[in-house]
């Protein structure tokens, strides 16, 4: 048996085994692959194999699935009363294993353009004064921080939109709930509060970029408590401004 979405690039096969899955289970297993599908829509090659094998021993279900994408196959398996529960996992696990191999691919990229000269930084577009980042850090002045700031926004803004596509469920938000502002806004705030704790033998540019992917992973793990600091954050420049 199998199912596809061709509009994402996604072929499935489904094996089942000692058991037959209902129309209304087949739909909800299509549903939860949503974040796959878009993980995966840029590969030319991306197949899925699920087995859902039934045990009457155990009276349990074991589910396995390998993802074929070009250069690499991802496994992973699970057990559970229910082949849902267990296949939900099974995909949550492929979600992370396509992250990594999506993040291990593009730092081979980025390595190879630093070696060719290509490699785009998060490099100031113009002069900054790490006196005065410093100086507001140690006041608490968070408004006076992000305004010495500035030179590294434009590039770090489309640092951080090259970065959400690893993160489909938060690309496809942008212009609706969400905008690149935010998640900018975000590394400031975390910038803001690791300051003293950055080596300063890494240049301002590097250390904002790797605050790039932990600012996303908090506001996808915390969205409302996230929000709200960026929210506020907002609102402390606004009045700094008045």
């Amino acid at each position: 048996m199998s199912f596809s979405d061709e509009s994402y690039n996604l072929r499935i096969e489904l094996d089942q085994k000692g058991c037959e899955l209902t129309a209304d289970q087949i739909e909800r297993m299509e549903e939860s692959l949503d974040t796959l599908r878009k993980l995966v829509e840029r590969f030319p090659v991306s197949n899925l194999y699920i087995t859902v094998i039934h045990h009457e021993r155990s009276a349990d279900y074991h589910v396995k699935t390998s993802l074929a994408l070009t250069g690499k196959t991802l496994f992973t398996g699970d057990r559970d009363d229910d082949a849902l529960p267990a296949f939900d996992r099974c995909v949550r696990k492929l979600v992370q294993k396509v992250r990594a191999y999506r993040a291990k691919m593009e730092q081979d990229e980025e390595l190879a353009k630093q070696a060719a000269g290509t490699h785009q930084m998060v490099a100031p577009t113009s002069e900054f004064d790490l006196e005065q980042i410093e100086q507001a850090v140690q006041e608490m002045d968070y408004p006076r921080f992000r305004q010495s700031l500035l030179a590294f926004e434009t590039p770090l803004r489309e640092r951080i939109g090259r970065w959400l596509q690893r993160y489909p469920e938060l690309e496809s938000r942008l212009g609706g709930d969400l905008e690149i502002a935010d998640v900018v806004e975000e590394v400031f705030l975390n910038a803001f509060e690791q300051f003293p704790n950055r080596s300063s033998a890494v240049p301002p540019g590097d250390w904002l970029e790797s605050l790039i992917d932990p600012s996303v992973q908090a506001i996808l793990q915390s969205p409302d408590e996230e929000f709200a600091a960026i929210s506020f954050a907002r609102s402390m420049r606004d009045l700094d401004e008045t």
